[in-house]
This record gives structure tokens, C-alpha cells and sequence, in this order.
């Protein structure tokens, strides 16, 4: 009998919190504490401005582990993303054209410089923008390609720097959920003008806290280191600069303490990834011949980090949703969650209001570009993904091959009874009336 009507679930603790360090990061951090300079960085035109000497250091582990010229270390990728739209020269009134089907940050980035995030499709398989469907968005007013590699698969890279080559179009990746995954020989983040990568507490590495934005670019790599440390007061003490656009400095800086534990971190992430892909891939050789249920993607040419597991329902061959199978999968103690609430559907884009009561960047007179339709209606995959897709984040390198299993066992357990979950999904229908005398 399925846990969600009584029976005895497959697994009956919780899943423990994501944790990726060790005795090495905890010597790494203590050698910092003893040293006692916890931040080397000074918002100058002096030798302090690059940071100390832990960061220069991760920042050259970086460059070399992902064959960029330039890494450029940030407190978190929500502060890469908002650097990387500025060093792109985004502008009031400008458009970016990015993804719903993925974390606040991409889209928030845009808005930070008063520019208008335009939502393109997915891809349904892979769940990353679709080249076509960007296409059909740009306008004169477009200055940007945000690509998110959502879940850790890349988006199609091709396609989209052939847009922006003939459009004269900045790319910048979201690389949070995709480090060290290769798009046809290459690292995600390193393929377009500038990518950015997370070390959140969440991540496959992490520092708690901090990020990296990667470029070749040189301009580019100095707007960034500018813009991560109080652009305005360095540029007054002297440093040289090409354009005062968008030099407006933020405090974006990554400390001691976090870049000797990236270091440490840098160096386990292959053999993370490794261990990853072995129990995804055990997953889907337990689970793939359920009819109606339909695998992780991988297109040819491209590498995947498993950050998220994510699955997909044929919905007409098994006559219920995610958000059903969510709730009788995680009765059997697993830990699954429905597809992405899209962030077109956010009140920030719906009712338009980001800067002050006039709904600036939206409504505001800098922007040209007329009524916005943050609706679903140009958005037919994501509304269907927000109802047939399904994903997990437990698949790291704490699991075992038996948790594995585990899985395995409660998914089959589910599918030896889809009648009750059919009708688990099928709404209640109401009573009826009573006649009275």
C-alpha cells in the first residue's frame, strides 16, 4: 500500500543537509583566522584593490581549471550576475532577453540597471532557452542573451552566439548549476562573452557564500573588477578607465576565508561530479523503463552536473501531474519538488513595479517598448513543464548505491499502483444536494 494512503514508506528518515567539506577546508580556514586578515581587499587605486592574496590565488586556480584568461571572484553569484549586466553596458531602457525557468537572480540582475527582462520558451527536454524562441524576441532595444544551464545541462550555445553575432548582442551565462560541464569541447561559462558560477552553501562546491564571473575579455574583466569594488571612489583615486557608464561600485567582494576554502573545493569537483553522474545514472537505468515517465536528457555534445534530477511525464499516458506524483513520492520519504513557479508569473513582473511608484524600469519614460505581456501565452512549454516536470537535489555525493535504490524501489512501488494515484489527482466531486421537505 502507498504511504500516502497508510502503507509503510520506503524510507522513513530524512535526508541529511548538503555538506561538501572536510578537514582540509577547516585547516584552510583555521590558517586564515590564525594569520587574522580576514579581507585584504581596500576600494582604491592601490595595491589592495584586486584583494589579498588567498583571492588573487583562487582567482588564477579558476582561470586555469576553466581555460579563461580572466576569473574574477564575487561575495555570490547573484552579485556576478548584477556585475556582468553592468560590464555589459546594459543600460535604462535596454532589454535582456533571458529565461522564467530559473532562480530570481538572472532576471533581478536586469532590472538592477533599470533594463526590462524579456522572457523567452524552453526547450522541453532540457529545460535551457530555445534558440528560436529568442530569435522571435529581439527587438532594437535588445542588448543582451542571458542563457541559463539549467539543472547543470547547457542551453544550445550555438545557435544563440550566431544571434548575437548577427545582432550585435552581450552573452552572458548563468553558469551556477553547470560548473565544469562541457557544450561541444567547451566549459560552460567560458563560451560566451562572460559567464557566472555559484559557491553557494547549495552548490556542487561551495564556500557558503561567493561566485566567480568569467571572460577573455580585458575591458570587460576591468569593468568587472571595478564594478565588484567601488568603481566611482577607485576611478577618483586615479585608476585608468575607458567609460564612466555604469561605474557605479558595489561592495561584491569575495573574502580570505572563502577563497582558501574554494581552493580546497576547486580541487574535489571533478571527482564530486564523478560520483554525481554514477548514481544519476544508476537512477535512470532503475526507473527508466516506467512507461509514461521520461528521462534526463543529455544532447549530443554535452555534459550534465546533475545538480537537479530532473523528469518529465507523458501526463495523457499517465492521467495525473507532477505536483501529484511530488506529493505520493515524498509521502515514501523522498525528497521531490514540481517544476519552477516561472518568473514571469512573479508580482515583480506582473503587476510591474521594480524602482519607485512610477514602475520604473517597466513603465518608465526611458523605455520605448510599449505594454509588456509578462503572460503565459508566449510561454507554451514552460506552462506545460510547470505540470509535467519533476526534480530532485539529493543526488550528490552523500548518497550511497542502496539510497540509490532506495529510489528506485519507491518509484516502482508507485507505478505497481498509478490507479491510486489517478485518482488521488482527480478532483473530489461534490455532494449532493439533499432535498428537503
Amino acid at each position: 500500500m502507498l504511504a500516502i494512503k497508510g502503507g509503510k514508506p520506503v524510507r522513513n528518515i530524512p535526508y541529511p543537509p548538503h555538506t561538501t567539506t572536510g578537514e582540509e577546508e577547516a585547516q584552510a580556514a583555521a590558517d586564515i583566522v590564525r594569520k587574522g586578515i580576514l579581507s585584504d581587499f581596500e576600494g582604491s587605486n592601490n595595491r589592495w584593490f584586486l584583494g589579498g592574496d588567498c583571492v588573487k590565488r583562487f582567482e588564477r586556480e579558476w582561470a586555469e581549471h576553466f581555460g579563461v584568461k580572466h576569473a574574477i571572484s564575487v561575495n555570490s553569484a547573484t552579485s556576478g550576475l548584477f556585475a556582468a549586466i553592468g560590464a555589459a553596458g546594459v543600460a535604462p531602457g535596454d532589454e535582456v532577453i533571458t529565461t522564467p525557468w530559473t532562480m530570481t537572480a538572472t532576471a533581478a540582475a536586469i532590472v538592477a540597471y533599470h533594463a526590462v527582462p524579456i522572457f523567452a520558451d524552453i526547450e522541453a527536454d532540457t529545460f535551457t532557452l530555445d534558440p528560436k524562441a529568442v530569435e522571435k524576441k529581439i527587438t532594437p532595444r535588445t542588448k543582451a542573451i542571458m542563457p541559463v544551464h539549467i539543472y547543470g545541462h547547457p542551453a544550445d550555445m550555438d545557435p544563440i552566439l550566431a544571434l548575437a553575432k548577427k545582432h550585435k548582442l552581450a552573452v552572458i551565462e548563468d553558469a551556477s548549476q553547470s560548473p565544469a560541464i562541457k557544450y561541444k569541447g567547451k566549459y560552460t561559462g567560458a563560451i560566451g562573452d562572460m559567464g557566472v558560477f555559484s559557491l553557494n552553501c547549495h552548490k556542487i562546491i561551495q564556500t557558503g557564500e561567493g561566485g566567480f564571473v568569467t571572460t577573455d575579455d580585458d575591458e570587460l574583466a576591468r569593468r568587472l573588477q571595478l564594478i565588484r569594488n567601488h568603481a566611482e571612489a577607485v576611478i577618483a583615486t586615479g585608476f585608468e578607465h575607458s567609460t564612466l557608464v555604469n561605474m557605479v561600485g558595489w561592495n561584491y567582494r569575495l573574502n580570505e576565508m572563502e577563497a582558501a576554502i574554494g581552493s580546497v573545493q576547486l580541487r574535489k569537483l571533478d571527482e564530486l561530479l564523478r560520483v554525481r553522474r554514477e548514481l544519476a545514472e544508476r537512477l535512470t537505468a532503475g526507473i527508466k523503463d516506467l512507461p509514461g515517465l521520461l528521462m534526463p536528457a543529455i544532447k549530443k555534445g554535452c555534459g550534465h552536473s546533475y545538480y537537479r534530477y530532473p523528469l518529465r511525464l507523458d501526463v495523457k499516458k499517465l492521467g495525473f501531474g507532477a505536483q501529484t506524483l511530488v506529493k505520493v513520492l515524498n509521502a515514501e520519504g523522498l525528497d521531490w519538488y514540481p517544476g519552477y513557479t516561472p518568473l514571469n508569473l512573479f508580482p515583480l513582473y506582473q503587476e510591474q513595479i521594480g524602482f519607485g511608484p512610477d514602475g520604473c524600469p517597466f513603465r518608465c519614460a526611458h523605455y520605448k517598448g510599449g505594454k509588456l505581456d509578462y503572460s503565459m501565452k508566449t510561454l507554451p512549454t514552460v506552462e506545460r513543464m510547470r505540470h509535467e516536470s519533476l526534480s530532485t537535489e539529493t543526488i550528490t555525493h552523500q548518497r550511497d548505491n542502496a539510497e540509490i535504490d532506495e529510489m528506485i524501489e519507491a518509484f516502482r512501488k508507485v507505478w505497481d499502483d498509478l490507479d491510486v494515484v489517478r485518482e488521488l489527482d482527480r478532483p473530489s466531486k461534490p455532494a449532493k444536494a439533499v432535498a428537503r421537505r
